[in-house]
């Protein structure tokens, strides 16, 4: 939502904020916009005063005439005319403030609910009682919780060995379909960015405490490749003819996770730092919800391919990312655990980030408008890690590779 949307729809914005239970920043944004709106209109009265009091000074200077009392009121004017300008200045600033709190518009499809939309594969059963990935892990020496914890502190984890084959097998994988398979060019970009680059896909400033902050230097370690992704086209003007635009990269992500607690602590569920491989697409509004599906049927094809079962959720209007019109969650089943894991969210953020990067696209008409930029996760480590150890476990402790990813593993087909 944007401030023409909320000046012209103020009660389809209040509905909005509503449904994604976010603060109903829209009467302060209105009332300010209805001030600025009032001191522009002072403000142009009282410049057409000035320039009239200019011409009858410029004129009794011709005619000779004493023009003392006119100068003082150009003063007077003058001076208004500042102050004007200088509260006019702040209301602004504060109402684009305000406005940068405000989530993107959801799509017509996305409701209070989540919905299953489709599953895919049958849960594993096993003759003994499977491990969760903490002990299966060690046990087998492929990760390292304790170690991790005197490195860095708790929730992270160090891979070892296979482990660490296995984490190196999955992003070749995800990347080699990406790039090769689907056609999207591969990015390598800084896992640290600018304010700029944050604002533009929509984590700051509303997610500035949830982020690793470099306070010295203005920069955050970067919660996914999204914003980089995002941003590379930042204050450029794209060739319409060259979407849609596909990008893709394996990044180290970094997140606080300072307000979650209980069972997802355990383990490496929900850690501070893991790997990601993030896809990218910068499209045509008209096509846009048809390259969500192809992006959801990307990551969907990575998970096929590794033999995991897992599920396809849409998410409510209150569970959709703040620049999200529109978000699929894939979540894998993960034996050991007993649970469903979110391995990929796949969002159309239609033109919520463009606008917010000043990106355009310009037609061979010579027209300009926003592109619309999606996201999807292609996918998440370490939950797959997670989901392959604890689903391919053998009542031996040994763990087989599924067949996709030996050759990036040597030709190993088991861990053990």
């Amino acid at each position: 939502m944007d401030l023409k949307f909320c000046r012209e729809h103020p009660d389809e914005a209040r509905r909005i904020l509503e449904l994604r239970r976010s603060p109903m920043l829209i009467d302060r944004i209105l009332e300010l916009d209805a001030r600025r709106r009032e001191l522009v209109r002072v403000r142009d009265r009282a410049r057409h005063e000035q320039r009239a009091i200019s011409e009858a000074i410029a004129r009794a200077k011709r005619e000779g005439q004493d023009d003392t009392a006119l100068r003082e009121r150009a003063k007077q004017v003058a001076e208004q005319v500042r102050r004007l300008e200088a509260e006019l200045k702040g209301v602004e600033d504060e109402e684009e403030k305000q406005a940068q709190f405000l989530p993107n518009r959801v799509h017509p499809s996305v409701t209070a609910t989540e919905t299953v939309v489709s599953t895919w594969g049958d849960i594993p059963t096993f003759s003994f009682t499977p491990l969760a990935h903490w002990d299966l892990g060690e046990a087998l020496g492929i990760v390292d919780f304790e170690t991790a914890a005197r490195l860095a502190g708790s929730r992270f984890v160090v891979f070892r060995g296979q482990g660490a084959l296995l984490e190196r097998a999955l992003i070749n994988f995800f990347l080699d379909t990406a790039v090769q398979r689907y056609g999207y060019t591969e990015i390598m970009p800084p896992i640290l960015a600018n304010p700029p680059t944050l604002e533009c896909a929509g984590q700051l400033p509303h997610l500035a405490d949830d982020m690793y902050a470099v306070k010295d230097d203005d920069l955050f370690l970067i919660p996914t490749a999204e914003p980089q992704l995002v941003a590379y086209f930042r204050e450029k003007t794209i060739n319409a003819d060259d979407l849609p635009l596909k990008m893709v990269a394996f990044t180290p992500c970094f997140r606080r996770e300072a307000g979650s607690y209980g069972r997802d602590v355990r383990g490496m569920i929900r850690v501070h730092q893991f790997d990601k491989v993030e896809m990218v697409r910068l499209t045509t509004p008209e096509r846009s919800y048809d390259d969500l599906e192809e992006m959801r049927s990307e990551a969907e094809s990575l998970l096929q391919a590794l033999g995991l079962p897992y599920r396809v959720k849409r998410l409510a209007a209150w569970d959709i990312a703040f620049q999200s019109a529109k978000t699929y969650d894939l979540e894998v089943w993960a034996a050991g655990v007993g649970r469903w894991l979110e391995v990929s969210s796949i969002s159309n953020c239609e033109d919520f980030q463009t606008r917010r990067g000043k990106i355009r696209a310009r037609g061979s008409d010579g027209k300009s408008f926003y592109p619309h930029a999606l996201n999807g996760s292609a996918l998440a480590l370490p939950r797959t890690f997670i989901a392959i150890i604890e689903n391919y476990q053998q009542e031996d402790g040994s763990v087989i590779v599924p067949e996709v990813l030996r050759k990036y593993m040597y030709g190993r087909e088991r861990i053990d």
